[in-house]
């Protein structure tokens, strides 16, 4: 399986998104993203690993090995596990300043996904990306 953040970059999403004609398949591409992310246990699905904001359930939780946060994080919605592939591809493997730093606003808009998805899933994007940032701030 690819690693997000090392194996599967922002950068590698970015250039695969670009060879899709259609929303359909950007979808497709992003549902089977989320089949990427890092295996999150039960005990992982607990209260204080909870999003707030989001429509769906979903959880994230960090490591930090010497300077360097990875994450892992599950949903029960496909489409979610997606979004957060997209995110943790984007801050996995990084230091809290360079997860800071990282102009997700730009990721995403260079994405073209909020203009794609629900404004609850935008909210609830939001809310994933900030849950990130609190837990290495």
């Amino acid at each position: 399986m690819a690693v997000l953040g090392k194996d599967i970059t922002a950068e590698d999403i970015l250039d695969q998104m670009s060879f899709f004609d259609s929303w359909e398949e950007k979808y497709a591409f992003i549902i089977d993203l989320g089949k990427q992310l890092p295996v999150c246990e039960n005990c992982d699905c607990i209260e204080k690993n909870v999003v707030k904001g989001c429509q769906s359930q979903v959880w994230i939780t960090s490591f930090k090995h010497e300077d360097k946060f990875t994450f892992r994080a599950n949903s029960d919605a496909i489409i979610v596990k997606g979004l957060l592939a997209i995110i943790i591809a984007a801050y996995n493997f990084k230091s809290s300043a360079e997860i800071l730093a990282f102009d997700i606003e730009d990721y995403f808009a260079q994405l073209d996904l909020l203009q794609h998805i629900s404004n609850v899933r935008g909210n609830g994007l939001k809310a994933m990306v900030d849950r990130v940032r609190s837990l290495v701030a």
